[in-house]
C-alpha cells in the first residue's frame, strides 16, 4: 500500500472523502479538498503524527476558472521524509480558515499569500501587507497585474506591532519607550526594520517589517524562459548563490523526468558544499562583528575570497555564478580545478580550528551567546525552522541524509546537532558543518566521475558552439530551443535541497509553455525570522542584535 492509499484509508470515517481527490503526480502526493475541511485536516495530520512540519502556504492564480485561486499547503514528515500537498480552491472574495490554529509557521506564509494574491484567511490576526509596502494597490502575483507596474512608497509607517488576542498592535504602551532598531543599525543590513518597546533596556514587545529588498522574483520567473530564470536565483541567497541555481534546476529536472550525468552531480555537490562553507563564513564572521569581534571577521573573509577565486576559475564569475543549467552544468571544470579545490580544503581545515579558538572558546563570546534566546525542539518545528537553527535545537534533520540526492548517501559525513537551541549552539553547529563540508568535498574531488557534464537532449540543452557553427542540425537545434524555449510537460512539482540556511524549496507549475506558470520559493530564513519577536521578548537590546545575527538572515532570500 502506498503512503497516499494509507492516508486515504486513515481519513475514511473521519472526513467526507467523496469530495476529495487523491493524486500522485511527478513523484508527489496531492490531496484536493473543500475549503471547509482544511483546518480540521491539517490538525488531524499533525496530531496523528503523520506530518510534523508545515513547510509552506502559497497561492496560485487561475483567472479563467470559476474558483480563481488555489491555496496550497506543503506538509513534511521529519520521520520518513514524506511530503504531502493539500490544495483547496477559492473564488474571488472567499476565505479559508487560518492554519495558524494548527501551526505557527503559517503566520507569515498566509500574509504573503494575501499580499501577493488577495487570498483571505479567516481568523488570522495580522492579515496585512508583508512584502509590498502599505501604500501598494493590488496584488502583484495575480495574472492580470503587469510585471512592470511599479509602485513607490513615500511615507513610512509609525512604530507598530503584531495584533494579539485582545490587543491592538498599533496602540503603544505609554509607559514604555518605542524604538526603531533597524534598518539603520549595521546589524540590520539596511533591509530589516525592527521595532521595540523598551522598559529600560529590556524588550517588552517587538515587531518586524520586511520587504525592503523585495524584487518579486516569482513574478519575473513567470515572464522569462526557464534557463533565463537561473541568474535571478543567484540573487536569492547571494552568500551561497550556486545552491539556489542547483535547487531551481533540480526542480525543473524533476518535472522533466530527467537525471543529470554523474559528473554533473559531482560538480553540483562540490559547488554546494563550497557555498555552504562561505555562507557559514558570512554567518559566523558577521555574527562576531555584531558582538564586537572584528578579528574573526577579517580572518574568515580571507577564505571566503579563496572560494570566490575557485568560482572565478570555474566560470569567470565570483559572487553570482549562474553555473548550472537545466540538464547539468554550463561547462566542464578546467584542468587542475579539482586539485585546487583539494588544496583549499587542506588549508581551510586548519582555519576552522583557528576560528574555533578565536570565537567559540572566547569568554566574551560565550557569555554573550550561551543561554541567550534558546528555542526548544518543539518550538522550532512549530515555527518551521530548518537547517542549522533546527539542528541547534537538537533535531537531527538534514535532507542530504533523510532524502539524499546527488549521491550524498554514498558519502561519509556527520550531521552536527546541538542541545540547547541557543545562539552559541547555532554557531557551534555552523562551524562543525564547515568541517563536514570539507570532508564531503574531499571525497567527491578524489573520485570525480568521467563522462559528460550535461545531458545531450536536443529539447533541453543547447548544442556545443562547434555544432552550431559547423552543421545545419546543430544550428537548427540551437534556433528552435532559443525561439521555443525549454518546455516541460504540463504538471507541477515541489522539490527541496538542504541549503546553507535550511530547506530551500521550489514549487513549480508548468502549463506546457516556455515560461513557468508559477514558481514559488520556500526560503528557509522566512519561516525562521517570523519567530524573532517572540524570541526577544523579555531580553536586552544587545541580545536582540545577537539573535538576529545568529539567524543569518539574507534579505534577497527573505524578501525575494
Amino acid at each position: 500500500m502506498t503512503k497516499l492509499e494509507s492516508l486515504k484509508q486513515d481519513l475514511i470515517g473521519k472526513f467526507n472523502i467523496k469530495d476529495y481527490k487523491f493524486i500522485h503526480s511527478v513523484g508527489d502526493d496531492i490531496v484536493e479538498i473543500p475549503k471547509a475541511d482544511v483546518l480540521a485536516l491539517l490538525r488531524h495530520l499533525k496530531s496523528s503524527g503523520r506530518f510534523d512540519f508545515l513547510m509552506d502556504v502559497c497561492g496560485v492564480d487561475y483567472p479563467n476558472r470559476e474558483k480563481r485561486f488555489d491555496v496550497v499547503y506543503h506538509l513534511f514528515s521529519s520521520k520518513d521524509g514524506s511530503r504531502l500537498r493539500i490544495k483547496t480552491q477559492l473564488a474571488e472574495g472567499e476565505a479559508v480558515e487560518t492554519a495558524t490554529r494548527a501551526w505557527k509557521a503559517a503566520d507569515w506564509f498566509e500574509r504573503e499569500a494575501w499580499d501577493m494574491f488577495g487570498v483571505k484567511f479567516t481568523g488570522h490576526l495580522n492579515l496585512r501587507r508583508i512584502l509590498t509596502h502599505h501604500q501598494f494597490v493590488g496584488h502583484p502575483l495575480r495574472k492580470d497585474y503587469e510585471a512592470d507596474a511599479q509602485q513607490h512608497c513615500d511615507v513610512a509607517l509609525p512604530i507598530h506591532f503584531d495584533n494579539e488576542e485582545g490587543r491592538d498592535g498599533n496602540v503603544l504602551d505609554e509607559n514604555l519607550v518605542p524604538l526603531n532598531i533597524g534598518p539603520s543599525h549595521p546589524a540590520m543590513h539596511g533591509t530589516l526594520r525592527v521595532m521595540v518597546e523598551l522598559e529600560g533596556e529590556t524588550i517588552r514587545r517587538a515587531g518586524c517589517e520586511i520587504g525592503y529588498l523585495h524584487r518579486c522574483f516569482e513574478k519575473m520567473a513567470e515572464t522569462h524562459p526557464y534557463n533565463q530564470v537561473i541568474p535571478y536565483t543567484d540573487r536569492l541567497n547571494y552568500c551561497s548563490a550556486p545552491m539556489n541555481n542547483v535547487g531551481y534546476c533540480k526542480a525543473v529536472e524533476k518535472l522533466l523526468g530527467v537525471e543529470i550525468p554523474p559528473r554533473a552531480q559531482a560538480m553540483r555537490v562540490i559547488l554546494c558544499e563550497l557555498s555552504r562553507i562561505i555562507d557559514h563564513i558570512v554567518a559566523v564572521g558577521t555574527g562576531g562583528v555584531d558582538l564586537g569581534a572584528l578579528t574573526g571577521f577579517f580572518h574568515l573573509f580571507t577564505y571566503r575570497e579563496k572560494v570566490y577565486t575557485l568560482f572565478e576559475k570555474l566560470c569567470g564569475a565570483r559572487l553570482t555564478v549562474s553555473m548550472t543549467r537545466v540538464g547539468g552544468m554550463a561547462q566542464d571544470a578546467p584542468e587542475g580545478w579539482f586539485d585546487d579545490v583539494l588544496a583549499f580544503c587542506k588549508d581551510m581545515r586548519g582555519q576552522v580550528d583557528e576560528i574555533t579558538k578565536l570565537m567559540l572558546e572566547n569568554k566574551i563570546f560565550i557569555k554573550r551567546t550561551q543561554g541567550v534566546t534558546p528555542v526548544s525542539a518543539k518550538e522550532a518545528i512549530e515555527w518551521g525552522y530548518t537547517g542549522p537553527l533546527l539542528r541547534a535545537c537538537g533535531v537531527n534533520l538534514d535532507l542530504r541524509k533523510l532524502t539524499p540526492y546527488y549521491g550524498y548517501d554514498q558519502l561519509n559525513f556527520d550531521v552536527p546537532v546541538g542541545t540547547n537551541g541557543d545562539i552559541y549552539d547555532r554557531y557551534l553547529v555552523r562551524i562543525e558543518e564547515m568541517r563536514q563540508s570539507i570532508r564531503i568535498i574531499e571525497q567527491v574531488c578524489k573520485n570525480v566521475p568521467g563522462g559528460d557534464y550535461t545531458i545531450r537532449d536536443k529539447g533541453i540543452v543547447l548544442p556545443d558552439k562547434k555544432d552550431v557553427y559547423g552543421n545545419i542540425e546543430g544550428l537548427m537545434n540551437h534556433f528552435m530551443l532559443i525561439i521555443k524555449g525549454l518546455r516541460p510537460p504540463v504538471g507541477e512539482t515541489y522539490d527541496a535541497t538542504e541549503a546553507a540556511n535550511g530547506e530551500l524549496g521550489f514549487y513549480l507549475i508548468s502549463d506546457g509553455s516556455g515560461t513557468p506558470y508559477r514558481l514559488k520559493v520556500r526560503p528557509p530564513c522566512f519561516a525562521i525570522y517570523q519567530s524573532f519577536p517572540t524570541l526577544v521578548r523579555g531580553t536586552m537590546i544587545a541580545d536582540a542584535i545577537a539573535t538576529i545575527a545568529s539567524m543569518n538572515l539574507i534579505a534577497g532570500e527573505l524578501d525575494r
